[in-house]
């Protein structure tokens, strides 16, 4: 049997956290539940202490950089990322996620949700991967931080230290060649981002694709990519 480990970036979420460890300890698949302290301001790490959850901080800010010191913590084989602003995560979520990955017909498993796409994923992810990698289209929610994967998948992938983190997971274990499906999880419901923060994370997001697409052309160089960005 494989032994689960959930992993939570958490960045000044002290309103939803505690909601969302408490439904995740309700699953018997899960065998370790890690909150990654991504350098709040709040009481995010104390409330999450307070539920047993292992806590571990993230002192430099970026999403990217929360997951992958999650890996880093985690000790089992499997690894479910799960976002911490969900209110209302229905009860088989987990398993939903989990399902294709234990009966081994998948290595790899993308959420997607009952909700319309992000300003982001309609405006750039979407557009960018029809001209990049086009079959990576067929994903509803390309830029979903819910995903699962074993542990060793994970490892062989460089994750983005930043909002590229979640596209660029997604393009990097295609090009392994890694076996992928994607779940519907039902309906979300999340806070929504101010427009300042996704002009950032649009960047974010067009950089991890356009520098996965260019990885071996060698007149493309990540300071080019800085420059078409800015």
């Amino acid at each position: 049997m494989s032994n689960v480990s959930v992993v939570i970036p958490a960045r000044n979420e002290e309103k939803h956290i505690a909601k969302v460890i408490k439904n995740i300890q309700k699953n018997k698949l899960v065998d370790e539940i890690i909150v990654i302290n991504n350098n709040s301001s709040d009481k995010t790490e104390a409330i999450a202490l307070k539920t047993g959850a292992k806590v571990y901080t993230c002192k430099r800010v970026g999403k990217g950089r929360a997951m992958a010191l999650g890996l880093k913590k985690a000790h089992g084989d499997i690894i479910l990322y799960a976002d911490a602003d969900i209110d209302n995560y229905e009860n088989d979520f987990i398993d939903k996620m989990l399902k294709p990955i234990l009966n081994d017909k998948y290595t790899f498993v993308k959420s997607t949700f009952d909700r319309s796409q992000g300003r982001v994923t309609t405006l750039v992810a979407k557009p960018l991967l029809e001209l990049t990698f086009p079959k990576l289209t067929k994903f509803g929610q390309p830029l979903s931080g819910i995903i699962a994967g074993k542990k060793e998948l994970f490892h062989q992938i460089v994750f983005e230290k930043d909002y590229g983190v979640d596209i660029g997971i997604l393009i990097d274990v295609y090009k392994l060649g890694a076996k992928i499906t994607e779940v519907n999880i039902g309906k979300i419901i999340n806070d929504s981002q101010d427009w300042r923060n996704l002009v950032d994370m649009s960047k974010q997001v067009a950089k991890a694709i356009l520098k996965r697409k260019f990885e071996n052309n060698e007149d493309v160089r990540e300071i080019e990519l800085e420059k078409m960005l800015s």
